[in-house]
């Protein structure tokens, strides 16, 4: 390999070590199939290979997920699986270091009951939220990811968060919890 072939290996590797996980996780929530996730994540970084990195470089991470979220969808109608309900959200389990297990129960209560209630939000809140949060995308990368203008992702944002802590709270008073 030349050094040119040996850059672009090193930036493709490197694309694929920090979004892979994160891509599976957006396609599978879309495909709600985790080989088809893979598949169509396999799908994103063989088309990467074949842009121009000049091209996409500046913004791989949006590049790489409206490419994902694009075929996930060709997937789907691919399939004749297409549903506005794509099903409850799960999240990434990751250990954390809580010196406290009560405090770390309650944190993973909260974080569940926060999902089920994001699964009731339209699919256009839950999707830009999932986005933001989760995967760690900019307000304009989320407009690209998904062909909404920055400020609709940033009104989406703003109203499916105020509608998952106005239901929060209902729940804990409906609950005798104090909030």
């Amino acid at each position: 390999m030349d050094e040119s072939t040996n850059g672009r290996a090193s930036w493709v590797t490197g694309a694929l070590d920090q979004y892979e996980g994160g891509l599976v996780v957006y396609a599978a929530r879309l495909t709600r199939d985790v080989h088809a996730a893979r598949d169509v994540v396999q799908e994103a970084f063989l088309r990467l290979c074949g842009e121009d990195r000049t091209r996409v470089e500046p913004h791989v991470k949006a590049w790489l997920y409206t490419v994902c979220r694009r075929l996930a969808i060709d997937e789907l109608r691919k399939e004749r699986h297409v549903s506005s309900n794509l099903g409850e959200t799960t999240i990434d389990a990751r250990a954390g270091r809580e010196a406290d297990p009560a405090g770390a129960a309650e944190t993973r209560d909260e974080a569940s009951r926060a999902l089920r209630l994001l699964a009731d939000l339209p699919e256009n809140q839950r999707e830009v939220i999932d986005l933001k949060f989760r995967h760690g995308l900019m307000y304009r990368e989320i407009a690209d990811v998904t062909g909404l203008s920055a400020g609709n992702v940033g009104f989406l944002i703003h109203t499916g968060l105020k509608t998952l802590r106005a239901r929060m709270a209902a729940k804990a008073r409906a609950a005798g919890g104090v909030q």
